[in-house]
């Protein structure tokens, strides 16, 4: 690549040591001018930085939103948002399953369910099931082992008034477990087993009769419970949206300050005079293929028509902006200063090697004249 200046080609040879008169360093003065608007700066960098922050946990909630794990989904009338919604529990006649805890049975429908415990309680084969099972007094020394669960009739009464079960659901198993351990530890051709297979039956069929309202409830319940979840995620996202718009506006506003500030410190910077042009002109040809590049992308930032990237460029430093200027002026100036390091140490690294290999040479010199010296004795 080559640079034309003001017309006159710069090729861009190997970094050179420069001397000081080509390229001046910013006088005191104007540093202790511009040290309070580089503390603008840092502030404004510091504020940028809260900002990215905030930016990363805001595209975080956006990309976690859609991908949380959930089965069952559906969408709300509001914006179309994927909301969980939990299906009420598929009931049937043996209602096998009891609920997971999120349907809460109504006053109404435990009142329902309390009557007909009362009913199956007053049976004439009812009497078995009503207290705990007595295993010592009836010497049923296998029972536990049998047994994993015991349940009775009088036990669901109490957990009733003491107000342990949340739906019917619940109560529906624990009457179901009294007849089934029945059935489980005897034999069918006993008593108790005959006894409690038959109120068993009477059970479910008294259950059915209640399954519509219980169905009716969990299918309400489960509704109100899926808009709720909709409304608190349209929150949050309302929430999360409004602070990505703040974070936008926070970002423009530092964006303009950071302008503002930049034709500030330009005014009250001088113009480089046309020593300092000259002398910047004839450091750019100074410049590595690397530095230079950079260079001319600085002068492309001021000025986006400038060809940058092309093999061959005409770079005329009178019409740069005073902030290019500026800019470049700087930038030659450590990337010159950071080559004479670099070349320095080279150098000196060369004279060590070379030191040495005289050091072993004359060492060698020596080693050979007392050889000789003791052949010719």
């Amino acid at each position: 690549m080559s640079v034309n200046v003001k017309d006159e080609p710069v090729l861009v040879p190997n970094c050179d040591v420069v001397e000081n008169s080509e390229i001046e360093v910013l006088d005191r003065d104007e540093e202790s001018k511009l040290e309070d608007y580089g503390t603008c700066v840092d502030v404004i960098t510091e504020r940028v930085n809260q900002l990215e922050q905030k930016v990363v946990e805001v595209e975080q909630f956006y990309s976690t939103k859609d991908g949380a794990g959930q089965t069952n989904t559906s969408k709300s009338n509001s914006g179309g948002k994927k909301v969980a919604i939990s299906q009420p529990s598929k009931c049937s006649s043996a209602g096998k399953e009891k609920t997971r805890g999120k349907h809460v049975s109504s006053p109404e429908l435990m009142r329902q369910f309390a009557t007909i415990i009362r009913q199956i309680a007053l049976q004439k084969w009812a009497w078995p099931f009503l207290e705990p099972v007595d295993v010592e007094g009836l010497g049923l020394d296998d029972y536990h082992k049998v047994i994993e669960k015991p349940m009775d009739l009088g036990t669901i009464r109490t957990k009733m008034e003491g107000s342990e079960y949340s739906n019917v659901r619940e109560i529906y198993a624990d009457v179901r477990l009294v007849f089934k351990n029945a059935m489980r530890y005897n034999e069918e051709k006993d008593d108790v087993y005959v006894m409690a297979e038959s109120l068993l039956e009477k059970f479910e069929e008294k259950w059915l009769t209640i399954m519509p309202k219980l169905v009716e409830e969990e299918k309400k319940q489960a509704e109100e419970e899926a808009q709720d979840r909709a409304s608190r995620q349209l929150a949050v996202e309302a929430a999360q949206a409004e602070k990505a718009r703040d974070l936008s506006n926070e970002l423009y506003e530092i964006d303009q300050e950071l302008e503002k500030l930049r034709e500030v410190v330009v005014q009250k910077c001088r113009k480089l005079s046309t020593q300092e042009k000259k002398g910047l002109s004839a450091a750019l040809g100074r410049l590595s293929p690397e530095d230079l590049s950079k260079a001319l992308k600085m002068v492309s930032e001021g000025n986006p028509q400038f060809p940058a990237g092309a093999p061959e460029v005409e770079l005329d430093i009178d019409l740069q902006t005073d902030v290019t200027l500026w800019r470049l002026k700087v930038f030659v100036q450590e990337a010159l200063k950071a080559a004479n390091k670099s070349s320095a140490g080279t150098n000196a690294q060369n004279n060590n090697n070379g030191g040495e290999m005289n050091k072993a040479a004359a060492k060698r010199k020596r080693e050979i004249s007392d050889a000789i010296n003791k052949g010719r004795k």
